[in-house]
């Protein structure tokens, strides 16, 4: 028998929990080099798959498959294509970076109201997400999708409702109610999502008699499986507005800003680029795989909410007071960038929908956590409190730049790379919807740039006066995410190879193939 690598993978980060969680509470420096330690080695074995994937193999790779709950057809089946190896690899990558910006995120607090922070489950809470997440982007039964699907909402909401961000204006009794709030929105909206998605769950297997996707599409291949009509649009409903909450997308994506906003930065980042990838992912497995007629009869609908998701978050990011709540609108209209590339239903779009939620987690990994930084220094989520912040912090400045301009896809950085493949696939499928789309490329613009223009440039004000530049653990966090914008935005086919094989195998479920330019004969 193999090494089942997919499940040490995911096994690694839940045992690193487990240990962290079992620190004693006196030694908080012990629990977080630990984390640290086990995120490294969760790395380290993400590299191994990434490195063992072949993109011209089989569609799914490294499977792993045991009987779990045999009465039900419940079976325990691992195996990731080009996509789910990319998404597992850039949640494995992340996770260290986010420890490391939340080193002391999780200290005791002096105030009356907070004497005490659980610094170990703090830490522990991050690893348990990580496993899940990973497990998820792994997982080819329906079922062991779906419990993983749900069960991350725990840890999530316990960081965003127990840790929150200490720089908010009002007291303490107002800012742990701001963060009650934001956590239980986040929770019902994806536990209504979450339970939508259970009765589509029980329907599939009515209908198709098991879980498996393997079977599944087997069936379907062999015409031993067909779905009516109506029920297969149901189905795929029920599926993707679970999704499509997670994404989020207009009108579900409510609950984002205010996660975001209350939360730490780490836990920031773990929302936007680790946990919502997991809904637009699954639309490319789950959705177009399992439901292919019901994906096309509901395309004109599901791009019309794309598009407003694209123009409505950049909008409401430039009205935006708030430094991190304009990074939450801005990844709500780079969703909608991402589902505009899925559902255009070409190789061009899809390849670029896929490189999005990669890059797309790199960039707002960068630009959200050194804005962390910034806002720990000063105390303010306020752009108003700040300005000149390039005259005594040109670092911290420099790189919330770079940040800034990989966010609003400057050529050159990676995001530029799948934000023009989306716009491709869209234009070729449904140019009104790239016209459209591209107007958000010049909102982004707007309100990066007068963001930066605001907090760092102009005359320094007093309470910055005295801001420290970056210290040696902030930048080991945010030059290597640097270095990898720059990377791929120079260099992405290593990342191209091994994403497009798998979305010719999308493009294939789905029937469709790409539209083909037309040219005028030459008189």
């Amino acid at each position: 028998m193999s090494f089942p690598l997919l499940t040490a993978t995911a096994a690694l980060p839940a045992i690193g929990a487990v240990a962290t969680a079992a620190v004693p509470a006196a030694r908080r420096t012990t629990a977080k080099w630990l984390a640290l330690v086990f995120s490294l080695a969760t790395l380290v074995l993400a590299g191994i798959a990434l490195a063992r994937f072949e993109p011209g193999g089989d569609r799914y790779q490294l499977t792993e498959s045991h009987a779990w709950i045999k009465d039900f057809g419940v079976r325990y089946e691992l195996g990731v294509d080009g996509i789910g190896v990319a998404l597992m690899t850039l949640t494995a990558l992340l996770i260290p970076f986010v420890i490391l910006a939340g080193w002391h995120d999780a200290d005791p607090l002096e105030t009356k109201s907070s004497r005490w922070r659980p610094t170990q489950g703090f830490f522990a809470l991050i690893l348990m997400v990580e496993a899940m997440v990973i497990l998820s982007f792994e997982a080819t039964d329906v079922f062991l999708f779906y419990i993983l699907f749900e069960a991350m909402l725990i840890p999530m909401y316990f960081l965003i409702g127990g840790f929150g961000d200490r720089a908010h204006t009002g007291s303490d009794e107002n800012a742990a109610a701001q963060r009650s709030y934001a956590a239980v929105k986040f929770l019902l909206y994806n536990l209504v999502g979450g339970l939508i998605m259970l009765a589509a769950v029980i329907g599939l297997y009515v209908v198709a008699g098991t879980f498996s996707l393997s079977e599944i599409a087997e069936a379907r291949a062999n015409g031993s499986l067909s779905m009516a009509t109506g029920t297969e649009r149901w189905l795929f409903l029920g599926f993707f507005f679970a999704f499509a909450v997670k994404a989020p997308l207009w009108p579900l994506h409510t609950w984002l800003p205010n996660a975001m906003g209350e939360a730490t930065s780490p836990v920031a980042v773990l929302i936007t680029a680790v946990v919502d990838k997991v809904g637009t992912f699954a639309m490319l497995r789950f959705c177009l795989q399992l439901f292919p007629e019901a994906s096309k009869w509901a395309t004109p609908v599901i791009i019309v909410l794309a598009l407003i998701s694209i123009v409505y978050g950049a909008l409401l990011a430039v009205g935006q007071r708030d430094i991190k709540r304009l990074i939450a609108y801005a990844s709500i209209s780079h969703f909608g960038f991402i589902i505009l590339g899925i559902f255009a239903m070409t190789s061009q779009g899809q390849s670029g929908a896929t490189l999005y939620m990669v890059n797309h987690g790199i960039s707002t990994a960068a630009l959200m956590l050194v804005a962390g930084f910034l806002i720990t220094r000063r105390g303010s989520r306020l752009i108003a409190d700040y300005g000149g912040v390039q005259k005594v912090a040109p670092i911290l400045a420099g790189t919330f730049l770079i940040g800034g301009l990989a966010t609003l896809s400057l050529p050159g950085l990676a995001p530029f790379v799948s934000e023009f493949l989306v716009l491709v696939g869209a234009f070729s499928a449904y140019p009104a919807a790239g016209i459209v789309a591209t107007t958000g490329i010049v909102l982004a613009a707007l309100y990066v740039l007068v963001l930066y223009q605001r907090t760092m440039t102009g005359p320094v004000k007093a309470e910055v006066q005295g801001m420290a530049d970056l210290k040696v653990r902030e930048l080991a966090v945010v030059l290597p995410l640097i270095a990898l914008l720059l990377f791929l935005g120079v260099y992405p086919k290593p990342l191209t190879e091994i994403v497009n094989p798998a979305v010719q195998h999308t493009m294939s479920d789905v029937q469709k193939k790409d539209p083909q330019p037309e040219v005028e004969a030459a008189k």
